[in-house]
């Protein structure tokens, strides 16, 4: 997500607090939380598919999904 972005979701926060948000800012302070928190998710689960656990004799093995 780019920097410009994140400060506007900031922007938006510090405005809810004290003034208040209309429909328009509401409706894209909540979108623009979801990209955040999506592109969160995706880095994350792209730095878990890349980690693997080694076993006392070196093998790699590959995290699992929890069910």
């Amino acid at each position: 997500m780019k920097q410009h972005k994140i400060d506007r979701i900031n922007e938006l926060a510090r405005k809810h607090k004290t003034e208040g948000l209309s429909e328009e800012e509401h409706a894209e302070r909540e979108a623009l939380r979801r990209e955040y928190i999506d592109s969160v998710k995706a880095s994350l689960h792209a730095a878990l598919s890349n980690t693997y656990i080694m076993d006392e004799k070196g093998n790699k093995t590959p995290l699992k999904k929890k069910k």
